[in-house]
């Protein structure tokens, strides 16, 4: 498989080491989303010695700076957490426009709403969520957002959704024609109610392991973030990524440093390292996530050139999910914890 050939090579870097000495980076980011080869370049490259843990969800990560034992320099937050961890004081200010390489940022992702001055972070990938589906198990339409949240008997088993709750729900606000971050408890109660209707036909409530389960058909539909999609497909032509006739889920993940970190000035070089085309495109090549370094396409593997996930169709609505207030956040515990019994 190659989530277990890339877990390998990168249990191999972490075990191997710089060949000198400069200290330590400690990266905690999502699941199956670090490049091993950035990784090996940035420790050649640098002499730190760079150790990756993992998580499922922002909810996660959260609960995990909240707790004051993280002991990570380098994390990874979703747009819409953004303005969450810098005011819990959980994120360190970086001043990303002082560092080097901050020029070879695409200007449409710089000093972006949920950080104006890109005072706390750096943009990582970018892309949107749906679902995908396997075409050669589901022959029905796939065109809408329907098919995952209302879906056929013949799917009874067979769908997947993210553990996270603020994904699962910004997805089915969307389709029930809602804004994101619902305070209105009678919407609320719709996305909950869908939810609960969808819940028999779910296998699994997991973000972790998507690809494989796409691939191997396990699940026939899920919920699914785009170059995840992609990395499925190579796996299993028969999967598809549905840009929802609704709309998708646009996000933006973004490198930032937290506030306990007791490597920040290797943290810094990390972000410094990430702004470099080539440095950048290698962690596009392993995710077949778009990122916003100008010029690293030119660097891209063949395959991501023209793929469809790639791609977002001209009439299809990307709703960028903002910050939640607290109220919001809620609502949103209350119909996931519902959910979960």
């Amino acid at each position: 498989m190659k989530r277990l050939a890339a877990a390998l090579l990168v249990t191999a870097v972490m075990a191997a080491g710089p060949a000198r000495a400069e200290g330590e980076l400690f990266i905690y980011n999502w699941t199956d989303y670090t490049s091993p080869e950035l990784i090996q370049k940035f420790e050649k490259e640098t002499g730190i010695k760079v150790t990756v843990d993992t998580y499922d969800s922002n909810e996660t990560l959260l609960a995990k700076l909240k707790s004051g034992s993280a002991g990570y320099d380098i994390v990874i937050v979703s747009s819409d957490f953004v303005e969450i961890f810098a005011k819990e004081g959980l994120i360190a200010k970086v001043d990303a426009p002082s560092l080097p390489g901050y020029a070879n940022l695409d200007p449409r992702w710089t000093r972006p709403a949920w950080d104006p001055q890109n005072a706390y972070t750096i943009p990582w990938n970018w892309g949107t969520t749906s679902y995908s589906i396997n075409t050669k198990e589901y022959t029905g339409p796939a065109d809408s957002l329907k098919t995952l949240f209302e879906p056929p008997e013949e799917l009874k088993g067979k769908i997947g959704m993210f553990s996270s709750p603020s994904e699962v729900i910004s997805l089915a606000e969307l389709y029930l024609g809602m804004p994101p971050c619902q305070t209105d408890t009678a919407n609320m109660k719709k996305v909950q109610e869908l939810l609960l209707k969808q819940a028999p036909f779910v296998k699994v409530y997991n973000s972790d392991g998507i690809i494989e389960r796409q691939a191997t058909g396990e699940t026939w539909a899920h919920q699914q973030w785009n170059g995840a999609a992609m990395r499925s497909r190579l796996l299993n032509p028969a999967i598809k990524y549905v840009y929802a006739k609704e709309g998708v889920v646009g996000w933006m993940d973004n490198v930032a440093v937290p506030a306990s970190s007791k490597n920040p000035d290797n943290a810094k070089k990390f972000l410094s390292f990430l702004m470099q085309p080539e440095n950048m495109a290698l962690q596009s090549n392993f995710t077949k996530y778009a990122n916003a370094v100008t010029g690293s396409e030119k660097f891209f593997e063949k395959e991501m050139q023209g793929a469809p996930e790639m791609t977002v169709p001209a009439d299809v609505k990307v709703v960028f999910t903002p910050a939640c207030p607290e109220e919001a956040t809620r609502l949103m515990d209350r119909v996931w914890t519902r959910l979960k019994k």
